[in-house]
């Protein structure tokens, strides 16, 4: 019997709307469809996130373990085999089988009870991040993927429709966030990005100590890749020692600056878009931090 949890279903009819909705409910059959085709069984409780549900499961034949993922195709989602090939498992979870079709995917099976979260000494997980994004970004993106030049391109064409339904307050973070994506976007960078590394997003793993887990890929500059991992234990002290540690990885801390202040900005569209009546005031808060760093 395939669970698939409440919490997964108002995600995706909040986001997707019909599709989710035609997602959620072909789930269970495409679970028995994968299980038959690569020969596997279930072998613990469903786990998910926001848009994927997996499965743990293990090989019939030899007992291998893996985790089978399935999750909706969109803009994001389709690029994740992309990268997973790309990477070929340095610093990130391999990718074992994967169709085409779905996008459903057959993964190196890692601790999912040990998340990097987990570790209590900030500093320590911070440090596991940086070597991570290191390995990650030192690739150039595969063809295919979608750009970053392209992604702020059509944040840039958002703003100012987004900045008239926010107050004065929230436009003015908004607008100042957009100049600075402004100065770098003729140079948005060629680099493969996960987009989504954070604590929860690592996970033990046996054959390295940490692996990278749910990749958005993108090409891009790395300094795109550095906002979530100042979101976790949000605290506005910690904010300036944690980009400066995680810009040492990128190089340049001037660009760094300026697309992570675009992570603001992508963000804090998708509030408005999501009919949101403000931004995200810890967001806010990393922006003015940074702004006032910039100089």
């Amino acid at each position: 019997m395939i669970h698939v949890p409440d919490r997964l279903v108002a995600s995706q009819v909040k986001y997707n709307g019909e599709a989710g909705r035609a997602f959620v409910a072909g789930l269970p059959e495409r679970a028995e469809e994968f299980l038959d085709r690569w020969g596997l069984r279930v072998t613990g409780p469903s786990m998910y996130g926001m848009a994927s549900l997996v499965l743990p499961v293990e090989r019939v034949t030899d007992g291998m373990p893996a985790a089978l993922k399935m999750q909706i195709l969109d803009d994001e989602t389709e690029g994740e085999p992309v990268g997973l090939r790309a990477w070929d498992g340095g610093g990130v979870v391999r990718l074992i089988d994967h169709d085409a079709g779905t996008g459903t995917m057959l993964l190196e099976r890692l601790d999912e009870a040990r998340p990097l979260s987990s570790v209590a000494d900030t500093r320590e997980a911070m440090g596991v991040v940086a070597g991570l994004l290191a390995r990650l970004v030192a690739l150039p993106a595969p063809e295919g993927l979608r750009g970053l030049g392209d992604i702020a391109a059509g944040m840039l064409a958002d703003v100012p429709d987004a900045a008239g339904r926010l107050g004065a307050e929230d436009a003015a973070v908004l607008r100042d966030c957009a100049a600075a994506v402004r100065e770098v976007a003729g140079e948005p960078g060629d680099r493969l990005l996960h987009w989504d590394l954070h604590l929860g997003n690592v996970l033990a793993a046996e054959r390295e100590p940490w692996l990278a887990i749910d990749p958005k890929p993108l090409a891009g500059d790395p300094g795109f890749d550095l906002l979530p991992a100042l979101m976790d234990r949000f605290d506005p002290a910690d904010v300036l020692w944690r980009f400066d540690f995680l810009a040492e990885v990128v190089g340049d801390r001037g660009r760094a600056v300026a697309w992570t202040l675009g992570r603001v900005l992508q963000n804090g569209l998708w509030d408005v878009e999501d009919g949101e009546p403000g931004l995200d005031g810890e967001q806010v808060e990393v922006a003015r931090i940074l702004r006032a760093a910039r100089g």
